[in-house]
Formats: C-alpha cells, structure tokens, sequence
C-alpha cells in the first residue's frame, strides 16, 4: 500500500485559522488574501521573540480549535483502506496529545501522526518511504519535491506563490488534490 505524507496546519486544516486570533492579539483586521508571505513578522509589525512567545501560548488554544479545510474529510475517508495516511507536521512534539485529540474529534483517519518540530520534513518523508506529499509551504513543498523525487501537492495560498519545480502540483482544493493522486496511482 502506498504511503502519503501529509502536513497538517494549512492543508488538512483551513488557512485562515490562525486569523481571528492575530487580528485579535495584534489589533489588526487580516484576511487571508493579506497573508502574502510565510514570515508574520512584517506583516503582524512585530519582533521574532513576540511572534514566538504569542505562538507558545495560542498554538494549543489554535490545534484543539482549527476547522478542517473544505473536502478535506471526504477525501481522507476515501483514501483510507487505499493508502497508509502518515501526517508529518512542524509542530513541536509536546503538541502530540492536543493533535491526536482533535484528528480523534474530528473523525480524521490517520496511520502515523509525526510532528518534527521544524519545517524541515525531509528526514521524515525519507525515513518513511513516503510516495506523495501535501503541502502549503512554498519552499517545504520545492525542496521535498527535488529532494525526495515524489510528487507534492501544494495548496495554492496567497502565502505560497512562485515558480514550481516539475514534481510540485499547484491545487486550489482538496478535490482538485483527490484528482491528481487518483491519476498518478491507478
């Protein structure tokens, strides 16, 4: 049975879910169509250590909370008895009970939940033969696809723009990602 690996916050979940809670805190009025690039600093007009500190407080306020992105479930459930579902996150892994909570709470299937505790996702896909990647950052998504050699599908963003190496598939949805997976492994 063939392996994906899917990241989780922006892919499996809405974009937009960390928004409400930064116009909140930072007093700004953000759409996802204002988050144009992956680093919040300039945008949110604040320091690396402020981000950081808001981050530790609020991610598992953010994890227990976050809405599935649209299609997201079906598609999952139909994937389920035809591949081995391995979610490879940046979140720390002090974050592991409040993620594999909200996957139980949420009725996502999942074989494997790895949480890396950085962007860098390679070792994990390498270290577990994955055959297809899910993405939404821009640079994870490139360096996974020439790194590794597999296809990645990359959740079109406003965040995540720019040209793409030939193993990376922009999509605009989770159907549009159901589309491509079912054509590549037939």
């Amino acid at each position: 049975m063939k392996r994906l690996g899917i990241d989780i916050d922006g892919t499996v979940t809405c974009p937009a879910t960390f928004i409400p809670y930064l116009n909140q805190s930072f007093n700004k009025q953000l759409t996802l169509d204002d988050i144009t690039q992956y680093d919040l600093v300039p945008i949110l007009e604040t320091t690396e250590e402020e981000l950081n500190e808001w981050m530790d407080k609020y991610e598992p306020i953010i994890y227990r909370q976050a809405p599935l992105a649209e299609h997201a479930l079906d598609v999952i459930n139909d994937w389920k008895h035809r591949f081995e579902l391995f979610y490879i996150s940046a979140r720390g892994k002090h974050l592991y009970d409040i993620t594999e909570e909200w996957f139980k709470e949420n009725n996502v299937h999942y074989h494997h939940i790895e949480l890396v505790g950085s962007h860098d996702k390679i070792e994990a896909v390498k270290k577990y033969n994955i055959a297809a990647f899910f993405e939404d950052k821009y640079d994870n998504a490139c360096d996974i696809g020439e790194q590794c050699n597999i296809p990645v599908i990359l959740f079109n963003t406003p965040y995540n723009q720019g040209p793409l190496p030939k193993q990376v598939i922009r999509v605009n949805s989770w159907l549009e990602a159901k589309e491509h997976i079912d054509a590549i492994f037939k």
